[in-house]
């Protein structure tokens, strides 16, 4: 009950901060350089072709009636009409959202299961070989540019092994896919197609791995600290001078003590990694939110920015609320 007055309390929190997002993004939007209307239409139209295109997408108005259209439609989840495409962004964003979630969702919690194993490991093996491959390891991924790193595994897993499909989307076309929810991999598990699920599995495992290197450094680098600072205790040292069992000072004390600090930094990491994923979706020819709000802000398509950034800041919020709950659950001593 405790818990869950928390999370109403919180939620409530989250009406100014949107809405201090929606008015900044609003009035930010239109302060850059550059006609959205001159971009789509080209150098060679006429002022009253601009001038029918202004009114058509409403930026004739002023600009207080722009915003209290905006913020009305908002409530009904209308997000406005693509100035590029002239298409609801609403139906866009749904059909860019589900691919980039599905990308990150995986790639964090492989990163998170894999940094709590690695960086218990290498902690207990401090200042050995092995604790000096995986933080050189950390060291690399933290190094190392993603689309760089991308186009080495397409060369190597791709082209010269042959291993993993072309870089050309997120599943054969010859599968007949339903699209339900974007996510082709959820899409092809809720429709029982057989073919369709290991293909899109197969188009996953690249840009998965190239985000799992990245995303894994920081948390690998937070659970080696956060472990070796459990080992050097007090508490610790107790616990094994009283001969206590090796699994019982492992589960019981070291990898509860130690994944406190996890949360907040995993929610950090899938909130920057939701809104840098863009050159991993460009990589791959993934057609992902960040592939489809980057050609909205080059393109100055105003609905198209404010919508993604209003959403990513809305996955900040949610996955922080999250984080904070798991962080009570982990440590007794939090009081919410």
């Amino acid at each position: 009950m405790r818990i869950l007055r928390f999370v109403g309390r919180r939620l409530l929190q989250l009406i100014p901060v949107l809405l201090g997002v929606v008015v900044l993004t609003f009035l930010l939007v239109r302060v850059l350089p550059g006609d959205p209307i001159r971009s789509i239409l080209g150098p060679n139209a006429t002022e009253a072709d601009a001038a029918a295109a202004r009114a058509r997408f409403g930026l004739d108005q002023p600009l207080w009636k722009q915003f209290l259209d905006y913020l009305g439609g908002l409530f009904t989840g209308n997000f406005g009409t693509s100035i590029q495409s002239g298409s609801p962004v609403s139906g866009e964003m749904a059909l860019r959202l589900g691919p980039t979630l599905e990308l990150v969702v995986i790639a964090v919690a492989i990163a998170v299961v894999l940094a709590i194993w690695l960086g218990i490991w290498s902690a207990r093996r401090a200042d050995r070989l092995g604790d000096h491959t995986v933080r050189i390891f950390a060291l690399f991924g933290n190094s190392i540019p993603e689309f760089w790193l991308g186009l080495v595994l397409i060369l190597v897993g791709y082209a010269a092994l042959g291993w993993f499909p072309a870089p050309s989307g997120r599943v054969d076309p010859d599968t007949n896919l339903t699209p339900l929810t974007g996510a082709d991999l959820v899409d092809a598990v809720l429709t029982g197609n057989g073919p369709a699920m290991a293909s899109a599995a197969a188009h996953l495992v690249l840009p998965v791995l190239t985000l799992v290197i990245g995303v894994l450094a920081p948390l690998l680098r937070s659970v080696r600290a956060s472990a070796l600072e459990v080992l050097h205790s007090e508490a610790y040292a107790a616990a094994a001078a009283h001969g206590l069992p090796e699994r019982t000072l492992l589960r019981g004390y070291l990898r509860r003590a130690t994944l406190v600090r996890l949360p907040s930094l995993a929610a950090l990491v899938f909130g920057t990694a939701i809104g840098s994923t863009v050159l991993v979706e460009y990589v791959y020819s993934w057609q992902g939110f960040g592939q489809w709000a980057l050609r909205g802000l080059l393109y100055r398509d105003y609905p198209v920015v404010q919508a993604s950034v209003l959403i990513i800041a809305l996955c900040y919020v949610l996955i922080f609320l999250i984080a904070d709950v798991v962080h009570a659950v982990l440590d007794p001593r939090v009081r919410i």
